[in-house]
């Protein structure tokens, strides 16, 4: 082995079909590796989790419980909604954020062990195993044609009959133990194709897992936002223009009534055609409530969502807000809270 790399020394090459066998498996395990590794940070993005996780399957325990960030998040709304009073606007709002938090963690966790049965541990069997075998035949092989090569070289230098008798037949044998082993070799390395084959069906199942987990995200996203009510496209922000997308319509409540309320300029780029008409006529409208508004003062009207009140403008009035009735009562509401029905 020295020799060949002072360049000494003859070397037997292998076959150009074994040498891309070789290369293969390579480039295989370099990139299974790497999808592997970077699936695990995907999946857990915390190092030091995935320290511990390691740690504890090292040593075959279970790794103890604990709430993901979604979860804690959740939790932490629950709480936070429960001390402000789940009777108020925002504490309900938190109640309902933390549980569809905590959906979504659960749907977290359901990925995670999901990917890992389905996609990391055959990818981590094959790196493990098979390539482990492959190694190790491949270096069999290896000091196989070395054996060969230094037989070669033996019968090179043997001046003596008797010596090169025995050293062509150290050769003859050195010959056929390097091509029996060159053959397991390749038949353990065809075998990739195979894994190929395997893996493709893994990244399928985690494909899938995945596509479960976005729509479970979004289920309950939207139905949270169907809880909370959101902006109608008539309501849409930003220089009088409607939105081309339903995406774009949709705004945070609480953000926009806080801000509308707090920054009167805000509230002039918010409003649109049909509070502008209502406005500037002396009548009125139907509107429903997009969801709850407790009063700050006297002067204005608390709201319940889903209900329907009579809303109309008087002179002077500030323009983010409009005068609302409901039977005998009767005060200012803010715009952003109404859908004007026709």
């Amino acid at each position: 082995f020295t020799e060949e790399k002072l360049g000494q020394a003859e070397k037997t090459e292998l076959d150009a079909h074994l040498e891309n066998l070789l290369s293969k498996a390579e480039c295989t395990k370099l990139w299974t590796e790497k999808i592997m590794k970077q699936t695990e940070v995907l999946l857990q993005p915390n190092p030091n989790a995935r320290i511990e996780e390691f740690v504890y399957e090292k040593l075959d325990r279970k790794a103890p419980s604990r709430m993901n960030n979604p979860e804690l998040l959740g939790q932490y709304m629950i709480d936070a909604g429960n001390e402000f009073g789940p009777g108020t606007a925002y504490g309900n709002a938190l109640i309902k954020c933390g549980e569809t938090q905590k959906r979504i963690g659960t749907a977290d966790r359901e990925l995670i062990q999901t990917s890992a049965i389905n996609f990391l541990t055959p990818l981590r069997n094959f790196i493990e195993g098979d390539y482990k075998t492959i190694t190790k035949e491949r270096k069999l092989l290896q000091n196989k044609r070395l054996d060969l090569d230094a037989a070669k070289t033996r019968l090179k230098k043997a001046k003596v009959a008797e010596a090169r008798a025995a050293s062509e037949q150290e050769v003859r044998i050195t010959q056929s133990e390097f091509d029996r082993q060159a053959e397991i070799t390749r038949l353990l390395l065809e075998g990739i194709s195979s894994t190929h084959a395997h893996h493709l069906r893994c990244l399928n199942d985690f494909v899938e897992a995945q596509m479960t987990y976005y729509a479970q995200c979004y289920q309950y996203m939207l139905d949270l936002q169907k809880q909370l009510g959101s902006f109608p496209s008539t309501f849409l922000s930003n220089n009088n223009q409607s939105s081309s997308t339903p995406m774009q319509s949709v705004s945070t409540p609480s953000v926009l009534a806080s801000a509308s309320a707090s920054l009167p300029s805000v509230s002039n780029s918010i409003v649109t055609s049909g509070i502008s008409e209502l406005k500037s006529s002396s009548g009125s409208r139907k509107a429903r409530v997009l969801y709850d508004y407790d009063a700050a003062n006297s002067s204005e009207l608390s709201l319940l969502a889903d209900e329907v009140i009579t809303v109309y403008s008087i002179p002077g009035m500030d323009s983010d807000w409009l005068m609302g009735e409901r039977g005998n009562q009767k005060g200012k509401v803010p715009i952003t809270y109404l859908e004007l029905l026709n």
